[in-house]
């Protein structure tokens, strides 16, 4: 069994170490916390909202800074503050004087998520925390799936975030390979020696609009505890606290998951990073475009990964074998997979209305759809 784990890139199975004390001291308590205070809604929300920050900081927003703090790791780290910071609180202020105080972009409008929740379920609230272990066993998993589909109405609002997501997937995978096939040879050649500083300030702009597309999909994973319009001082809290978990965030360089990223080819390399940004930011958009339902990003973001990956290892430009690209993308997926099923598991114990083949009936045809669409776009 170990054998098996070891060759599709697992860490093998330790006691806990003593380093990992503290973390676990700090979950118990969290779980007993939300256990007091789910039955007040008035606290529970800004409970939750605290926990899926923390969560969602430490876990998701890593895809579109993550080869941004891999390739400036010689810039001081309040300069990215003040430049990540910056980006979030004007996309979020736009968001909130043109969408009459939602700070989502209109996701969370769409059908199944229009209604803030007046009362809370435990796994609701605990959800993050849920997410929070998994961030620290290293793992790339959505917390779209995990934080939003706990609210989520119906079997089909839960479907067409299912579906949405798996066609992200396929999507920014074929793109990654195609593209990188094409010009792995050409990036081989011509990105050698140190990068050109007018590469640095390409790479910042592709990442800070990257980063606020980003958040225009996934601000509304933290948002969905907090009223669907929110005055100012809730406004204020909410841009303060993400603002200051993006300083930790980016003090600490990322931190354990930040390991996806610098794990594959030349990802340091300002030119590679921005390369990926730009690809990455062109297919959130057009998402973005595509419909208001909810998506996980993070599936988009091992999808491009993966499909990098292959790319330059097809055309023997990376740092690893088809083999170990081929292992690399299984363990994301797999990962990711985890999650999923995780936030099936917290959505379907919330809401006695869902099942799982109830989801499951609704994704064929939302996923066809959405393929359809994008096809009749491009002029198929």
């Amino acid at each position: 069994m170990k054998k098996i784990f070891r060759a599709f890139g697992y860490p093998e199975v330790v006691w806990l170490p003593k380093s990992e004390h503290s973390f676990l001291t700090f979950i118990c308590v969290s779980f007993i916390a939300v256990m007091f205070i789910t039955p007040y809604p008035q606290y529970a929300m800004w409970a939750g909202f605290l926990f899926a920050a923390y969560a969602a900081i430490a876990n998701d927003s890593i895809q579109t800074i993550g080869t941004f703090i891999a390739s400036n790791q010689d810039k001081k780290w309040w300069v990215l503050w003040i430049f990540i910071g910056g980006i979030f609180f004007f996309t979020m202020f736009y968001s909130w004087i043109n969408f009459g105080g939602d700070v989502s972009h209109g996701r969370l409008t769409s059908k199944g998520f229009e209604i803030a929740p007046t009362e809370f379920h435990f796994l609701q609230i605990a959800a993050p925390i849920f997410l929070l272990i998994l961030t620290r066993l290293r793992m790339p998993v959505s917390t779209t799936f995990i934080l939003l589909t706990s609210f989520a109405a119906t079997p089909a609002a839960v479907g067409g975030v299912l579906a949405k997501s798996m066609s992200g997937y396929i999507l920014s995978f074929l793109m990654g390979l195609i593209f990188f096939l094409i010009v792995a040879k050409a990036a081989k050649k011509y990105f050698t020696g140190k990068a050109k500083f007018g590469w640095t300030i390409a790479q910042w702009i592709t990442s800070g609009t990257l980063w606020s597309v980003w958040l225009m999909q996934d601000a509304a994973n933290i948002a969905v505890y907090l009223p669907r319009s929110l005055n100012t001082g809730e406004f204020i809290g909410f841009t303060t606290i993400v603002v200051i978990g993006l300083g930790l965030l980016l003090y600490y360089k990322g931190g354990r998951i930040q390991k996806i990223v610098t794990e594959k080819s030349v990802v340091t390399d300002v030119r590679f990073a921005t390369l990926i940004d730009l690809i990455y930011c062109v297919i959130l958009f057009y998402f973005k475009l595509h419909s208001k339902v909810p998506m996980s990003t993070t599936w988009v973001f091992i999808g491009l990964l993966a499909g990098r990956e292959l790319g330059m290892a097809i055309m023997k430009t990376g740092d690893k074998s088809v083999w170990n690209a081929v292992k690399l993308g299984f363990k994301d997926m797999s990962y990711a997979l985890i999650g999923l099923v995780i936030s099936i598991a917290i959505a379907i114990g919330v809401n006695d209305q869902l099942t799982v083949s109830s989801m499951v009936e609704t994704i064929p045809q939302e996923f066809a759809a959405g393929i359809v669409k994008f096809f009749s776009k491009i002029g198929f």
